[in-house]
């Protein structure tokens, strides 16, 4: 099972990837779960059914791992943006997730705290004064959160340390939504100080943010609900285009890998 955990900029809930893998024939075996996001972070403890909710940013994720449609050894987590942050804190809590997909995330927890049980991750911090503004009058917040390497915004970093899940880092490295090359070294650096395997790190040069499915159209630059103006997104056309067929063979391929299913032909 592939729970998909998408919080676009703009507001918009999506679940572009996992809807089209199930559809296929030869990702018979994936069936997709939605995440909505909601309330906050919790998770029961006594039984194999997870409830998940999230502060700001509205995280409801229920799904049993005996549903009769699973299959395979465990449930497969894919985030983009801000979901990928929220991936990466579900693999760092909940057991298990097996495999997770993370599409220029953060490895700090962003927008609201993230509580679970007696734990609380506070948001990363921000500064406004550091957003640009480009010729055509949107914002460029690339350099808007703090470092979570630094001073108090140090609780903010997810311990991924934690995680029993296989990573798979997709980076745009023209990303202009946040720095998501720093975010996915400074994850593989905090797991392999613990032991933990290297993630697969692939990164796409002139890449934006939203790396969708092949053929989606790239979003260059719309209305982000938290900045409460457009905003860019980066990337260049044909570089993005080519990430994107790039991206969804490398996703389906690590999940097929990790959870089983037929391979692809």
């Amino acid at each position: 099972m592939v729970v998909e955990v998408t919080r676009n900029g703009d507001g918009e809930i999506v679940e572009r990837k996992t809807g089209r893998m199930s559809k296929y024939p030869k990702v018979a075996n994936f069936v997709n779960g939605r995440a909505q996001i909601q309330a906050q972070f919790h998770v029961t403890s006594n039984s194999r059914h997870y409830s998940s909710h999230c502060p700001d940013h509205g995280l409801i994720l229920p799904f049993p791992l005996s549903f009769s449609q699973v299959k395979g050894p465990g449930v497969g987590l894919l985030g983009i943006s801000k979901g990928g942050d929220l991936c990466l804190s579900m693999a760092s809590f909940l057991k298990g997730i097996t495999a997770a997909v993370i599409i220029n995330g953060s490895v700090a927890n962003v927008g609201g705290a993230l509580h679970y049980k007696g734990e609380t991750l506070p948001p990363v911090g921000v500064n406004p004064k550091r957003v640009k503004v480009t010729s055509e009058g949107f914002a460029d917040i690339l350099d808007v959160l703090n470092s979570p390497l630094e001073g108090p915004d140090q609780k903010s970093f997810i311990p991924v340390e934690r995680a029993e899940s296989a990573f798979l880092f997709l980076v745009g490295q023209d990303d202009h939504n946040w720095k998501s090359e720093f975010y996915a070294s400074e994850a593989s650096k905090r797991l392999q100080a613990h032991g933990k395997e290297r993630p697969q790190i692939i990164c796409y040069p002139g890449a934006g943010h939203y790396i969708e499915p092949p053929y989606f159209p790239m979003c260059l630059a719309s209305m982000h609900t938290l900045v409460g103006r457009p905003v860019i997104w980066g990337g260049e056309p044909r570089a993005h285009a080519m990430a994107q067929v790039d991206a969804w063979k490398q996703l389906q391929a690590f999940f097929h890998k990790h959870l089983g299913g037929k391979e692809l032909g």
